[in-house]
């Protein structure tokens, strides 16, 4: 048994089908994310399918420096509020929870038993421009991947596939992997996307196909990735494949950077928000740290 590379994300592209594609696979930065928070096992299944699905999106972005986000809120469900993003290849990502509703739901709780009736919200930051493009759709389907695809239905119009599987490694760790296909009338983007099931029956083909990959293969610490592209495409022609991209866990929180923020307030603002020994407490959910500053120092 081969080891297969881990943390990263393929990109790839049929270009006779006028599609394209993502795959990605992490292992050891989800568990630095996941152990940083200790969170029940139907918790840590879905944060990992959201930093999946941060990296399967952020890593399309075409800018350095842009950034993806990923939130998905309900104001009545387990979770109230789940975050992930994606920024130059670093995730990171956090769940707010009810713990008694969690405690009431069942064992292997569906996606609705989990939200309720929530919105899905994703981000898209532009680096370069300044610019932001948010899109947000009713948290619909059985998994995240679904209601993701239904995101891009509505808000895009570009017909998609999202697939997304977590287990346990054996070894006390998780391994996550993920496939997006996305069809591009006539190869480019900003051209018609409506009627393409009439006007274009080869992503119903490509569609097909890649419907056939397996939880297995998606969540494999065996099958290299460009492998798992060509058993589900080789019969297609020309298939182009990019090098792949490096992933991580990261947190942009900053000690010298909160302590500037904090100094912005005001004496009187500073005095409330320290505690009876005069320390303000910063805390960062993704990471799960407290950074104390002195408010005299200030």
């Amino acid at each position: 048994m081969t080891t297969a590379v881990m943390d990263s994300s393929l990109g790839f592209s049929i270009p006779g089908s006028n599609a394209r594609g993502r795959i990605v696979r992490i292992g050891p930065a989800l568990d630095a994310v996941l152990e940083a928070h200790a969170y029940p096992e139907p918790l840590a299944r879905l944060l990992a399918e959201a930093l999946v699905l941060a990296g399967l999106l952020g890593s399309t972005l075409k800018e350095a420096g842009g950034q993806l986000t990923i939130q998905a809120q309900t104001q009545n469900g387990v979770v109230e509020l789940l975050v992930a993003d994606y920024k130059g290849g670093e995730l990171r990502g956090y769940i707010r929870h009810d713990a008694e509703r969690l405690a009431a739901a069942p064992a292997d709780p569906s996606l609705f038993a989990l939200f309720g009736q929530g919105y899905l919200a994703i981000t898209f930051d532009q680096a370069v421009t300044g610019e932001r493009y948010q899109g947000i759709v009713p948290l619909e389907g059985g998994s995240l991947a679904e209601a993701a695809e239904h995101y891009f239905v509505q808000s895009e119009q570009i017909p998609s596939l999202i697939r997304i599987a977590v287990r346990k490694n054996g070894k006390g760790g998780w391994v996550a992997g993920g496939l997006l296909l996305q069809h591009l009338a006539e190869g480019e983007e900003g051209r018609e996307r409506l009627h393409v099931r009439l006007d274009h029956p080869e992503w119903e083909h490509i569609r097909t196909l890649g419907e056939t990959v397996t939880a297995d293969e998606l969540a494999s610490d065996a099958l290299e990735m460009d492998a798992l592209v060509w058993r589900l495409f080789h019969d297609e022609g020309e298939i182009r494949v990019l090098p792949q991209n490096p992933l991580g866990k990261g947190c942009r929180c900053d000690p010298v950077h909160i302590r500037q923020v904090i100094g912005q307030f005001s004496a009187e603002e500073r005095v409330e928000m320290a505690d009876s020994d005069g320390i303000i407490r910063v805390n960062c959910e993704f990471c799960a740290k407290s950074f104390p500053i002195e408010a005299a120092e200030l």
